[in-house]
């Protein structure tokens, strides 16, 4: 079985926290709760293969921006997070994108762009369009709108860094025992 270490990052409140555990653990996180970071495993399938995600959920708090070369270093994929309720959380994004390939020293890194809370429709001043607009900027960067709260788009975030991660280095499939997977 394959072992994929996905990386979240983003600002403090943005739903990052909310949206890993809906994913790992299917209930909905309601109170914001800050944290240094926080390790989640999930053995799931994608496209007939067997995966373990490694889910780092990093502190979106400045005090912690240290730790991020350690975690881009050793991420394989990672999902930026922003909230459709906070332009400032999404103008943000393209430092950090730009740590995360200098880290990588490439320009191909899975990366998905995620805005979240996109079910508060009512409270959104970042539109989807700022959202694709900004993922084709990044060179056609995978990008969706999710609600932890709603359970939209959930599966697909991890799921596609997954996708991602596979075509850029593909598991052979001829010999099971020697998969050129990427291990931890």
């Amino acid at each position: 079985m394959c072992e994929y270490k996905l990386v979240v990052l983003g600002s403090g409140g943005m739903g990052k926290s909310a949206l890993t555990v809906q994913f790992v653990q299917g209930n909905f996180v309601e109170k914001y709760d800050p944290m240094v970071e926080d390790f989640y495993r999930k053995q799931v399938e994608v496209d007939c293969q067997q995966c373990m995600l490694k889910i780092l959920n990093t502190a979106g708090t400045e005090q912690f921006t240290s730790m991020r070369d350690l975690y881009m270093k050793n991420g394989q994929g990672f999902a930026l997070v922003y909230s459709t309720r906070g332009p400032s959380t999404f103008n943000d994004f393209q430092d950090l994108r730009e740590q995360i390939l200098q880290v990588k020293d490439t320009e191909d890194v899975p990366i998905i762009l995620v805005g979240n809370k996109c079910d508060l429709e009512d409270e959104r001043v970042v539109g989807k369009e700022q959202g694709q607009n900004l993922a084709r900027q990044w060179c056609n960067c995978a990008f969706l709108e999710s609600s932890a709260k709603s359970k939209i788009n959930i599966n697909e975030v991890f799921y596609d860094l997954v996708r991602q991660i596979n075509r850029k280095t593909p598991v052979e499939k001829k010999k099971p025992k020697q998969k050129s997977c990427l291990l931890l």
